[in-house]
């Protein structure tokens, strides 16, 4: 990720007087740029600083933009957490969002330790949150930490995204908002958003995690923004969102 790319990011970039319509308008106002995160959030940072500090070493399954390849290899807890873990403006950020739209069908595809998961699951508690993660002992570890913080309305599925997650999908009623953060490359990218639109509606929210991570990311974010399905985006750089039109 370039730091070029976030400054001219940052000097072209909307404020929320150049959103006309009223949906991204109250999105940024009452949402996006709203202060003053719950007790939760800071719960979750403060274990996020302890696994920063552990001692253990998981054994990890990479099917993501690493080798990509089901490879496996032990990691430290205090490097997954520090170099993997969703950090603390982008966690906070999710936690608004599904506090403002409030969604009962959430999909995580990534689940890593369970910090990004937490602030998902802790934002509105109608919510029925699904993750999914490649790797079994760090879904195991994942609910370990969810089971820490007290959260309980999370289903962690463990296996290769390419193999499990078109029965997950299906098994869903609908999918109300989905956080993509799971294997940062084009193609993979593009297949998970084509199989969630088969559930997605009307008021459904993507979240892409780094869609400036990599040429290939920023590919996929084109051309996901170019889908018929999508009626608007915002790019916030480091994550983009995504609004679709009705079936």
């Amino acid at each position: 990720m370039s730091i070029l790319k976030y400054i001219q990011h940052y000097l072209t970039g909307q404020t929320r007087h150049d959103a006309h319509s009223p949906f991204m308008y109250n999105l940024i106002t009452r949402c996006i740029k709203r202060k003053g995160d719950t007790g939760m959030c800071m719960r979750i940072e403060k274990l996020k600083a302890d696994l920063k500090k552990s001692p253990q070493v998981i054994q990890v399954v990479d099917y993501g933009a690493g080798t990509g390849n089901g490879s496996t290899y032990t990691n430290p807890v205090k490097d997954i957490a520090r170099n993997s873990a969703i950090g603390r403006r982008h966690g906070r950020l999710l936690h608004r969002l599904v506090r403002y739209f409030k969604p009962e069908y959430v999909l995580e595809l990534g689940t890593s330790l369970g910090i990004g998961t937490a602030y998902l699951a802790s934002a509105y508690e109608g919510a029925k949150v699904l993750s999914v993660e490649g790797s079994p002992e760090t879904a195991a570890f994942a609910r370990q930490n969810l089971q820490k913080l007290g959260i309980n309305n999370v289903e962690v599925h463990v296996g290769n995204f390419d193999e499990v997650l078109p029965a997950i999908i299906s098994a869903q009623p609908r999918l109300d908002f989905v956080f993509f953060d799971g294997n940062h490359r084009k193609e993979p990218t593009l297949a998970y958003f084509n199989q969630c639109l088969a559930k997605a509606h009307g008021d459904t929210v993507f979240v892409f995690h780094d869609i400036h991570w990599s040429e290939g990311m920023e590919q996929a974010w084109e051309e996901i923004k170019a889908h018929p399905r999508v009626r608007v985006t915002a790019d916030l750089f480091f994550s983009g969102l995504v609004f679709l039109s009705p079936s």
